[in-house]
């Protein structure tokens, strides 16, 4: 009898685990991502592991802009999108001053979000920053390394230079408009606004001087191009982490070991090998990448 009882409590408990387990089984998750290939990369690998761990999933993907983003993950359009912190403090939650510990900012931005019903997982170690880059040749005829050479020059030499970036960086307070006032990168009207990927090729045919790039991005080491110092810090960290609307993650709350265990992996190397797997010569597509590298660290079979 005892026995009896024993299996019978067994099968209940494994059963309020299954249970637990199934919790939201019927919720369809909306991952959303921006239209660049880190983004598009990132969104693939939430898409991918969460559907093989059994939730139902929506790809979002491959929308432009960050506060066009934003808009969609506070109005339920999304359910989750990978963000950078230093993008959520200055630029989506309006902060003028930068925090330069990652740890710290991560919390300030936590703490600011719970009030919009939005919960940061834990973040990655990869910083996906701005930086500014120039042609190794261009930079050793010029004599420019850091940003305050880069700022002398042009004071110097007004119109001389020009730069390639993308349009959100022109307008961003962590962008152009707070070089400007830090550095004196005042570049006037040698701006030539384009999609992130064409700067790279921009640069190579010595059609501008100086490039806006990211530095998770592979085409940064694979074109030889020297990232100038920031020797002023200006520029914040973009760690990378999940951002779930609370109500959603309430329902799925499965999906936070999943994608904090693909984060802890994510370091600026990785990124740039996967970044660079798209954009490279392989040329291989986003969900391709993302599939591979899930496989390879056991995310999936």
């Amino acid at each position: 009898m005892k026995k009896v009882f024993a299996l019978i409590l067994v099968l209940v408990m494994a059963f309020g685990v299954f249970a637990c387990a199934k919790k939201g089984s019927d919720v369809t998750i909306k991952i959303g991502s921006k239209d660049f290939t880190e983004q598009l990369i990132l969104g693939q690998l939430a898409i991918i592991a969460l559907k093989d761990a059994g939730f139902n999933v929506e790809d979002k993907t491959n929308v432009a802009g960050s506060d066009t983003c934003r808009t969609a993950l506070l109005t339920g359009e999304f359910d989750l999108y990978w963000e950078y912190t230093g993008t959520a403090w200055m630029m989506l939650l309006a902060n003028e001053t930068m925090i330069a510990d990652p740890q710290a900012l991560y919390e300030k931005v936590k703490e600011a979000d719970e009030a919009n019903g939005i919960v940061w997982l834990q973040y990655a170690t990869m910083n996906d920053t701005y930086a500014l880059a120039m042609s190794q040749a261009r930079s050793a005829e010029l004599g420019i390394t850091t940003y305050t050479e880069l700022g002398e020059y042009i004071q110097a030499h007004p119109g001389d230079l020009v730069l390639a970036c993308d349009h959100e960086f022109t307008a961003r307070p962590d962008g152009l408009p707070g070089l400007v006032a830090t550095y004196g990168h005042d570049f006037g009207d040698s701006i030539t606004t384009m999609d992130m990927g064409i700067v790279f090729t921009t640069l190579k045919d010595g059609q501008a001087d100086v490039g806006m790039v990211l530095a998770t991005d592979g085409r940064v080491p694979a074109n030889n191009l020297l990232v100038l110092k920031d020797d002023k810090n200006f520029f914040p960290i973009y760690n990378v982490a999940a951002s779930i609307r609370a109500d959603t993650l309430e329902k799925v709350p499965g999906v936070q070991p999943i994608l904090e265990a693909i984060a802890k992996l994510l370091t600026d190397e990785v990124m740039q090998e996967l970044n660079l797997r798209v954009d490279g010569s392989e040329a291989m597509e986003p969900v391709e990448v993302a599939r591979e590298w899930l496989k390879a660290n056991g995310f999936i079979s």
